[in-house]
């Protein structure tokens, strides 16, 4: 299967290796991304939005044969399921890291500019639970390769079109809420889960991490890609 790996803000198609590899060996062939504009400046990077995004992903899966997975990591998911929107035909399933899909017009969330773009903002800017199974090296070294972000993107809104994205089989991985927490959710139907709630083939899996699983679990977290993917 081909296996599109979208990272979250601040981070590269570098930041799925530990979980490539495990899945490469499983027999699927992986394409990790790097998205438009990621590590360039202002002058460089002004312009690009969350559109320039989903297309760089939607570019991949065109020049793919066959159906294929998108992966998306935080922030990341947001694109995955723009891409979705954009291509749901050939899209087997969608598998959303420690994030859930955006409503329509939604956003990733709001973070500092700093000459332009958008620095990682450091590790004490997100919650205990959030870092919790990082370690100060790993920390260290995730922050030491952190690149910028279009300022435009995290606040850009997301355009969802096509309501065939809800029948695309979807799989949440998720850390940072439990299970339960996640079933009150479908059970509840806030306004911004309404996606979530849309989805006609939706499995929720909970993982022992917090918000980085491809850097704290990396082996567990392709496993879990892979048992989705057998899904099909």
């Amino acid at each position: 299967m081909h296996i599109i790996l979208i990272p979250g803000l601040w981070l590269d198609a570098s930041s799925w290796d530990d979980v490539t590899a495990s899945l490469r060996a499983a027999g699927h062939e992986t394409h990790p991304v790097t998205l438009p504009g990621v590590g360039e400046p202002a002058e460089v990077s002004s312009q690009i939005g969350i559109a320039d995004w989903v297309d760089a992903v939607v570019e991949v899966i065109d020049r793919l044969a066959g159906p294929v997975v998108l992966v998306g990591h935080s922030g990341g998911g947001n694109v995955a399921w723009g891409a979705a929107d954009r291509r749901p035909d050939r899209t087997a399933r969608v598998i959303l890291v420690d994030t859930i899909p955006p409503t329509p017009g939604g956003a990733i969330w709001e973070f500092p500019v700093v000459d332009g773009v958008i620095p990682f903002p450091g590790w004490e800017t997100f919650e205990e639970p959030e870092i919790r199974d990082l370690s100060a090296t790993v920390r260290a070294t995730v922050a030491g390769k952190a690149l910028s972000v279009p300022a435009l993107v995290p606040t850009d809104a997301i355009e969802l079109t096509d309501p065939r994205r809800h029948g695309v089989p979807t799989t949440v991985l998720m850390g940072t809420a439990s299970a339960d927490e996640m079933s009150g959710y479908l059970e509840s139907e806030p306004a911004w889960a309404s996606e979530l709630v849309a989805i006609e083939h939706l499995s929720i899996v909970e993982l022992d991490s917090g918000h980085w699983p491809q850097f704290s679990i990396p082996a567990e977290l392709a496993e879990q890609i892979a048992a989705a993917i057998r899904e099909q």
